[in-house]
């Protein structure tokens, strides 16, 4: 082979990208490159946890999306941030573990017709890269006294595997109040919401090791992959399009990229496979300016139509919080604490010599998962509490001691999409989730801010004599709270969907079961944008079990 032929071009180096190149490249015999837009995960802000605050935004390490205006958020236009360096999106995101509800993967086992993806085929997945901190130490034995209780963990996580799961480093009063409020207004306690039933509230635990933030990167890349002949990684590096052929017979087959790097226009190779990981918006505009797509975007666009697949783009789905806001009394939030020059440097010191405190913090710390109402089969939203305020993202924090309880719809029935705006590589695809555009979802909205109301109201929170700062309790029928969410909501940066999978001949369906996008030979899509549904939770850990799972079909069917 020369310089630009592989038998594998995995276009994005994210969360998948990674995984798959580590499981690809454990072969000498196969050549493997690995194609990365963003630069390398060097930045400093990357590897501090409360850094996600440098990188969203940044050019350095966010592709700085924006959504179209939202009809259901009143017309607002959202940032959209996603992960444009080394590790993708886990470079940037909010490092919680969470896998979703086991009805998750059993739903998409029906809708795919494979029972590969069900709950119980899909944990050996989930375990085979886990690296859970209660299972250390000799044989495994981790912190269970009781063996019975660490043989019932150990059937559910896994240890010595690449990607690190800890306790988070820090604890909050206000933050365990709000637990023990909870408890008191129905919802148990859990310390693990990864069982397959994630009902229940406790403190998150969170991809980091020794207080640093673990990225994909870390975990697959280094020192793995670098130390391997067969792998080559290009950094700064954009695919412009799929170099896709029709065959003799009529068929089409990806035979490789053409990609721009170091200035220049270079076509790659694939002799076995292209595999798409560019995420839930680069895969969907990947594939439609290489030509397949909706006939009538494409031809809008000068785009020669060489599959006509209505679904790529569409099916877009995403996790809508609101954000309720509560004064405190007597009691310090991170608002003041970090309210001055000293409490900063209070901060920074103890980071720099325990690897611990605020400057460890996930960006949300607590979590809970419940009913929005009592009709509800399931836990069907998710809270991301935590002991600071402000007006929005990126904005001081408020000088007033405040908490946050941010709630959002797990299971959301509205569909946007990403369609790409033009022909060129370097126009931002116009993404619209269409947020709040149905009934139900609307609904979930308003009840959910009632049961953020019903859990503050609990003595436990009392002493602290919550006051509601946001939204404000002059709102209160559904109307009024459907519209407030319009105004207030903001995405938790979940977006999936794009390029999902189902049955050949089902409308909208983009790839197989075995991920194999239909009717081009050579080419899989290995991203969150396979999902036919959006898991019940942070999306980041689904999407590594997804590329654990598709780096063993494609090993088979090499």
């Amino acid at each position: 082979m020369s310089g630009l032929e592989f038998d594998y071009v995995i276009v994005g180096a994210g969360t998948a990208g990674c995984l798959l190149a580590n499981r690809l490249s454990a072969d000498p015999g196969r050549r493997v490159l690995l194609i990365e837009a963003g630069g390398k995960d060097n930045y400093h802000w990357i590897h501090i946890p409360v850094g996600y605050l440098y990188c969203i935004g940044n050019a350095r390490t966010d592709w700085l999306f924006k959504t179209e205006p939202d009809p259901g958020l009143n017309g607002r236009s959202l940032l959209y941030p996603r992960g444009k360096t080394l590790g993708g999106c886990s470079s940037i995101n909010g490092m919680i573990y969470m896998r979703g509800q086991a009805r998750d993967y059993d739903h998409w086992a029906s809708v795919v017709g494979d029972d590969a993806w069900s709950w119980e085929n899909c944990l050996k997945d989930f375990k085979a890269h886990e690296d859970h901190y209660r299972l250390d130490g000799p044989n495994g034995q981790g912190q269970f006294a009781d063996p019975q209780a660490r043989e019932r963990f150990a059937a559910l996580h896994g240890n010595g595997g690449e990607w690190r799961v800890e306790k988070q480093r820090l604890r909050w009063d206000i933050l365990d109040a709000f637990a023990e409020a909870a408890k008191q207004a129905g919802i148990p306690a859990s310390d693990d919401f990864n069982s397959g039933d994630n009902e229940g509230v406790g403190y998150f635990e969170v991809n980091q090791k020794l207080g640093w933030r673990w990225n994909a990167a870390k975990a697959f890349l280094r020192p793995a992959c670098m130390a391997r002949n067969n792998f080559t990684l290009w950094t700064h590096a954009q695919t412009l399009r799929l170099q896709i052929e029709r065959r003799p017979d009529g068929g089409l087959v990806c035979t490789g990229v053409r990609v721009r790097r170091n200035g220049q226009i270079v076509d790659v190779k694939a002799h076995k496979e292209v595999v798409l990981s560019a995420g839930s918006i680069g895969s969907p505009q990947l594939l439609q300016l290489s030509g397949i797509g909706p006939a009538d975007l494409l031809q809008r666009h000068q785009i020669p139509v060489l599959a006509d697949m209505p679904g790529v783009g569409a099916n877009l789905q995403d996790h809508l919080q609101i954000r309720s806001v509560y004064k405190v009394q007597g009691v310090k939030t991170l608002n003041t604490i970090a309210g001055n020059r000293w409490g900063k440097a209070m901060i920074g010191l103890e980071y720099a010599l325990k690897r611990s405190g605020p400057m460890s913090m996930a960006p949300s710390q607590l979590g809970a998962f419940t009913r929005s109402d009592s009709t509800q089969p399931y836990a069907n939203i998710e809270y991301h509490v935590q002991p600071l305020s402000l007006e929005a993202f990126g904005q001081p924090l408020h000088r007033f001691n405040a908490f946050t309880a941010s709630v959002c719809n797990l299971n959301p029935t509205s569909r946007g999409h990403v369609q790409i705006k033009s022909a060129n590589p370097d126009d931002a695809p116009a993404i619209a989730p269409n947020y709040l555009s149905t009934e139900e979802d609307r609904k979930v909205a308003a009840d959910s801010l009632r049961v953020t109301r019903r859990i503050v109201a609990q003595p436990a929170l009392q002493p602290y004599q919550p006051e509601e700062y946001k939204p404000g309790v002059q709102y209160q029928s559904d109307d009024e709270l459907a519209r407030l969410a319009g105004d207030i909501a903001t995405t938790i940066f979940h977006p999936v969907g794009t390029a999902r999978m189902g049955k050949a001949g089902e409308p909208g369906a983009v790839v197989d079961s075995r991920l194999r996008v239909f009717g081009v030979a050579g080419l899989r899509v290995v991203d969150a944008s396979i999902m036919p549904t959006i898991t019940s939770g942070n999306t980041n850990s689904p999407t590594l079990m997804i590329a654990e799972k598709a780096a063993r079909w494609i090993v088979a069917d090499s």
